[in-house]
């Protein structure tokens, strides 16, 4: 299993050390950095930016919002990101949730996985540049039919560097799972743990095994963000993740049309997320973050002493999971790689 950094999205201003710690994350020995994007700081910028100073890791997004941009030019940023790393960059992509892509982008959200799918078709098609860019769906058409009248199909003036750059796909429930594995070079599971591990297992092979899939679970990378505090007081340790737990499960999306509780739900904590969606509805925070137990932070996080994080760092090592990625924190990267066997 890899190790990879997250930089995330912003919140009222970069993240303080986050680009010394790209800079360093040659030395460090990880496989990957990656960035996001909500309705704040975009997934390229930082990305470029402080992935100048790098040149052995590789530069993905986790991810970019796919309503943000058309897939031709989605396309083209993925090109130009590849040239300008030496080949590094990996296009990570996904359909967000409706509030963000109603709400922020103004973009209908209806049938994710089939514009998800047309989505990466449209952009395979810009990498391959093998004609100009032809695409008769629903939702992506290819020239635009109506407008001017003018519009033609086009090929990238940019040659790309590799016509086989990687894309990897977010995805949380078991059908977009399984689209991930047919048309994906990837995986970008949210909330995972080992106990969901076989569930996963099976939405994988429902799209490894579809007609034109691309790989099987050897080649197929599963690069997943796992929050880690070392402390010897697991409470404690578990106090720092429980506002993020109670906001994802609770506070993200309406009651019924929340992806996030969705996961934690059929993890079997179907009646703890409905109490803290239900805190967290009402405005009472502070109990929803009161009602996230430590097994459910412990379900999807890696929580208290080294020796407890050493000992369950074996059945993370058993999951499909290829990339665990780590948020800035270089003393915790060091004690993960250290766990791991790492240098």
């Amino acid at each position: 299993m890899e190790l990879g950094l997250s930089v995330g999205y912003w919140s009222a201003g970069p993240p303080e050390g986050a680009a010394e710690l790209v800079a360093r994350a040659d030395d460090l020995g990880l496989d990957s950095v990656w960035t996001a994007e909500a309705y704040g700081s975009d997934a390229l910028t930082p990305l470029a930016w402080w992935g100048s100073r790098t040149e052995r890791v590789r530069l993905g997004t986790a991810i970019m919002q796919m309503s943000a941009r058309t897939p031709t030019a989605a396309a083209m940023a993925a090109m130009t990101m590849d040239h300008l790393s030496g080949g590094r960059f990996v296009l990570g992509l996904g359909a967000s949730g409706p509030q963000v892509v109603e709400g922020w982008y103004g973009q209908p959200y209806p049938k994710p996985l089939a514009r998800t799918r047309e989505y990466v078709e449209v952009v395979r098609q810009v990498l391959a540049r093998e004609a100009p860019v032809r695409h008769e769906g629903a939702f992506y058409p290819l020239p635009l039919a109506g407008g001017s009248g003018l519009g033609k199909p086009l090929r990238s003036t940019v040659h790309p560097l590799r016509v086989d750059l990687p894309i990897f796909l977010a995805a949380e429930g078991p059908k977009n799972v399984a689209l991930a594995a047919e048309i994906a070079d990837g995986w970008f599971p949210l909330w995972f743990g080992p106990s969901a591990d076989a569930f996963y297992r099976t939405a994988l092979a429902d799209g490894f095994d579809r007609d034109g899939a691309r790989h099987t679970l050897d080649d197929f990378e599963v690069v997943c963000p796992v929050p880690v505090v070392i402390d010897d007081d697991v409470e404690r340790a578990a106090d720092a993740l429980r506002p993020e737990i109670a906001l994802y499960a609770g506070g993200m999306g309406a009651k019924g049309a929340n992806f996030h509780a969705d996961v934690f739900s059929r993890m079997g904590w179907e009646a703890e997320v409905s109490t803290i969606q239900d805190a967290y509805l009402a405005g009472d925070r502070k109990a929803a973050i009161a009602a996230v137990p430590l097994a459910m932070v412990e379900d999807v996080a890696l929580v208290g002493s080294e020796a407890k994080i050493a000992d369950e760092l074996a059945r993370w090592e058993e999951t499909v999971l290829t990339t665990m990625i780590l948020r800035p924190d270089e003393a915790t990267i060091r004690t993960i790689a250290r766990l791991l066997g790492r240098r």
